[in-house]
């Protein structure tokens, strides 16, 4: 039985370590990998790969960065050959970005299975390209592997009920792997910024909040009179539009910083006093090493994360100076996102429908 896993993004990669380790107490699976590419940045890539212990892909699409249509249509065409060639039962795509897209499309016009890793989640903000991914993933996949009762409980208000099985959530696999081998190593930072000190760890990427000059400048303007240092995490589209629009990344409270290699970023995290983000995984990566977070959204795909408070919205950045740096909810912490062996429930989903 052959399963082939196609990813290109930094979250997409994280999520993989989990399956690949899932797939190998299988004797009688052949683990496919695909990376189109998407993510073609080492620091976003190959060193993901490295530190998370998964295998070289099988095959490389190469296709790089470039417009939603230019990008995905590319994946597309190359697909059609890597699945003629490899014919697996199963094409497994992971999350919501263009590649989770195009190997869905690509399998389903080629009558291969197709399972959803992370199906279900809605951010029900019908600008997000994650939103379109998500939704035409979840509406032509074959098995729709859930990680929460909130997802499961979208997927039937779509219809799609038979279709979706309750594993958990695949991050948390990883995450709390990587928590517990990296407890006692250094913390990462920029020179000049204690990490015995308070600190706030920050990504800013989605198009919303970086494409326009003057949200991108409100922003990082309030990100520069936190009170105490920011450390902003670079990703290098950012850094390309910061340069475009004439806006400064390193001023006042705020220091850039390329992006860290995920057993690092896991470190930064545990140490942080606070969490400052667009992201959707890295949300739910602090909820689960117990770092507060404000997301500079107007909504989140990881509703469990804003109960007690662990994390906030704060779309306009009213409340950003006073919250970025809060104490620790108190009580026991919900677990809302498996037992941390949803990898093994995923890929034995598959091996039971082969």
């Amino acid at each position: 039985m052959k399963i082939m896993s196609v990813v290109g993004a930094r979250p997409q990669f994280v999520k993989l370590g989990p399956i690949v380790r899932a797939c190998e107490q299988h004797a009688e699976l052949e683990h496919i990998i695909v990376h189109t590419g998407q993510h073609y940045d080492p620091l976003l890539s190959d060193v993901f790969f490295r530190d998370l212990g998964i295998p070289a892909p099988n095959a490389h699409l190469g296709v790089g960065s470039g417009s939603h249509g230019r990008q995905t249509g590319a994946m597309l065409a190359a697909m059609d050959g890597v699945l003629e060639e490899y014919q697996p039962d199963w094409v497994l795509a992971y999350g919501d970005t263009n590649s989770t897209a195009a190997a869905a499309l690509a399998a389903v016009k080629q009558h291969i299975k197709l399972a959803h890793l992370e199906a279900g989640l809605r951010s029900f903000n019908r600008r997000m390209p994650e939103e379109h991914n998500r939704i035409v993933t979840d509406h032509v996949a074959d098995l729709l592997l859930a990680p929460t009762q909130v997802a499961v409980d979208h997927l039937a208000a779509e219809g799609l009920a038979e279709r979706t099985l309750l594993v958990g959530d695949v991050m948390t696999d990883v995450c709390l792997a990587t928590r517990d081998a990296v407890r006692d190593d250094a913390v990462t930072l920029p020179a000049g910024v204690d990490p015995e000190a308070p600190f706030v760890l920050a990504t800013i990427h989605r198009a919303d909040n970086t494409d326009d000059p003057s949200r991108l400048r409100e922003i990082l303007d309030a990100l520069k009179g936190a009170p105490v240092p920011v450390v902003l995490l670079a990703h290098p589209r950012l850094a390309a539009l910061a340069k475009k629009h004439g806006v400064s990344l390193t001023a006042g409270s705020l220091v850039a910083s390329e992006p860290l290699a995920y057993p690092q970023m896991v470190r930064a995290v545990m140490a942080a006093a606070g969490v400052v983000t667009d992201s959707g995984g890295l949300q739910k990566e602090a909820f689960l090493l117990e770092t507060p977070t404000t997301t500079i959204r107007t909504e989140t795909e990881w509703v469990e994360t804003l109960e007690d408070g662990w994390n906030i919205l704060d779309p306009g950045l009213t409340q950003l100076a006073e919250v970025m740096v809060r104490p620790r909810p108190e009580g026991a912490q919900a677990q809302p996102y498996g037992d941390g062996h949803a990898a093994e429930h995923a890929v034995q989903a598959l091996v039971d429908r082969a």
